[in-house]
């Protein structure tokens, strides 16, 4: 096993080792945390492209000591010309996940970078842009190693995706798979970055990049306008939260399934299991992503177009009802329709105790495939979520944003203590917040072994499978037997699959200590300074 990773001056934590340097670098600079995950994110971009872009969306919590912390939507909307008439005309009944006319909605990520700058800036003197982004720029231009997962996941994905609009050229080798280590270059991103560097991220929405974007996405089908990066815009909110014993717990609002993640936490700590890793803590965990995931889908969607308060959700009145529904033996008749996504969540902590828990993704692997000549940008198909019938705030209609699996994750516990912490993998997400969070805030785990330690999902991430109740096979097998006697559908899968996501957590302890955790199941490694 990993061990816990510990530090004093500040720690990153990611997927791939080589962007959580990157953070590390920009902390050891004299960065604060927010431009600590802006490097790191820029890097992830270019090293790990199948899992997320700078053409996907982001949602961040930013937090200053003794402060409450503010939430950071950068997800874009669906463009002014997205309507069901431009589907229609095409012959389809639904938004494709791949293709020109899966690149529906803004790409609102960098937007967010933006943002959570200006924030930081108010703590201290910010670093230049261009020292941020140095390593994503010099590793974009000269090359960097292919992971096993991009590798497999190209070659997987290949057929769907080689007929999108630049794919082919960005990420085959003369039209091959690139093997596993061998480099590859993104060199129209990485010049893209510098001129980023040079003339500000609102560059990428309101100047000669967004002029350049606007050109492709044109070319190559896509609905999306200079008018629509224009007026685009992330935006600072109030997170939700909810308390529990011995803690805050605190999460990105909607339009992502943020109050899902809060109320299965919230609804497991009503059950009273005292011991982790037996049938009470997996059963009573599933049994509560059940409940939050039937809550999540009739209600959450586009803001503006939702007819409930998501903190309504979080009311003790409605948590306990949630609680009271839960069979403590049996399992409650599933499936329920999963929701797939590609991702990456980040975090970094810095030695004032400044924390950032960020999430980036472009949805499906590669997104929707579509890559723009100019600037290297590989756009998002997280807008394919977007429904072309019934009605609610899942509905298609211009200026909507699209229901996010997205959301970071922070608390604070009562003894001076936070975390951040997180995972990719779409349905996944709160599940594995769920466990991680379990077996180290309630269960007393080690924070690395809370991650390290088997996974279960109830449905699927990424790519195709079935939707029943999956385990790593590394469980007792006592213990899956006692989860098929009460009902669950379980499968099992290989030890340390990345269809379980890729988690990672800090914990800053109250006297400055830090600890982190990555994911043996990612590239991932813990940056500490």
């Amino acid at each position: 096993m990993l061990e816990t990773v510990r530090g004093r001056r500040g720690m990153v934590t990611s997927p791939h080792h080589l962007a959580s340097a990157a953070g590390r670098d920009v902390l050891r600079a004299g960065g604060t945390a927010v431009e600590a995950v802006v490097a790191t994110a820029a890097m992830l971009a270019v090293v790990y492209p199948h899992m997320n872009h700078v053409g996907g969306d982001g949602f961040w919590l930013i937090a200053e000591p003794g402060r409450d912390p503010v939430g950071i939507d950068a997800a874009g909307a669906a463009g002014a010309r997205v309507d069901d008439t431009l589907y229609a005309a095409a012959g389809l009944s639904a938004v494709p996940t791949r293709g020109p006319l899966a690149a529906n909605t803004v790409a609102g990520t960098i937007s967010g970078w933006e943002e959570a700058l200006a924030i930081s800036a108010g703590w201290q003197a910010p670093l230049p842009l261009a020292a941020l982004l140095e390593q994503a720029i010099w590793y974009a231009e000269n090359g960097y190693p292919v992971t096993r997962s991009q590798h497999e996941l190209t070659a997987g994905k290949r057929a769907e995706l080689e007929p999108s609009p630049g794919w082919a050229d960005a990420f085959l080798d003369a039209g091959e798979v690139p093997a596993v280590g061998a480099l590859q270059r993104q060199p129209a991103l990485g010049a893209m970055l510098r001129r980023l560097a040079a003339a500000g991220l609102s560059d990428f929405y309101r100047g000669e990049t967004a002029r350049a974007i606007a050109a492709d996405l044109a070319a190559a089908g896509s609905p999306i306008g200079a008018d629509d990066l224009a007026g685009h815009r992330a935006r600072r909110v109030t997170p939700l939260e909810v308390a529990i014993p011995g803690a805050r717990l605190f999460n990105m609002t909607p339009p992502t399934q943020g109050v899902a993640s809060l109320m299965i936490l919230a609804i497991f700590a009503r059950l009273g299991v005292g011991t982790g890793e037996g049938f009470e803590h997996v059963h009573g965990l599933v049994e509560a992503t059940k409940r939050a995931f039937l809550a999540r889908d009739a209600h959450v969607g586009c803001p503006s177009a939702m007819t409930i308060d998501p903190a309504s959700l979080l009311a003790d009145a409605r948590l306990d009802a949630e609680a009271a529904a839960i069979d403590r033996a049996r399992a409650a008749p599933w499936p329920h329709p999963p929701v797939p996504g590609d991702t990456v969540w980040l975090g970094a902590v810095d030695g004032e105790g400044r924390a950032a828990s960020f999430i980036q993704s472009i949805f499906f692997e590669f997104g929707s495939g579509v890559v723009l000549p100019q600037t290297g940008v590989l756009w998002q198909n997280r807008g394919s979520s977007l429904r072309l019938d019934g009605a609610g705030p899942r509905r298609l209609a211009p200026g909507r944003k699209p229901f996010h699996t997205l959301n970071p994750a922070m608390a604070r516990f009562d003894d001076g203590r936070s975390i951040v912490y997180g995972t990719m993998g779409g349905e996944g997400q709160p599940q594995t917040q769920a466990a991680v969070f379990s077996r180290y805030a309630l269960f007393g785990q080690d924070l690395q072994a809370a991650v390290t330690a088997p996974r279960w999902l109830l449905g699927k991430t990424w790519g195709e499978g079935t939707v029943g109740l999956k385990l790593e096979d590394r469980f007792p097998p006592d213990l899956v037997a006692a989860l098929r006697a009460a009902g669950h559908d379980v499968e099992l899968l290989p030890a340390f699959t990345s269809t379980m996501g890729h988690a990672g957590a800090i914990v800053r302890h109250a006297d400055g200590r830090l600890e982190g955790a990555t994911d043996p199941r990612s590239d991932g490694a813990v940056g500490a300074w």
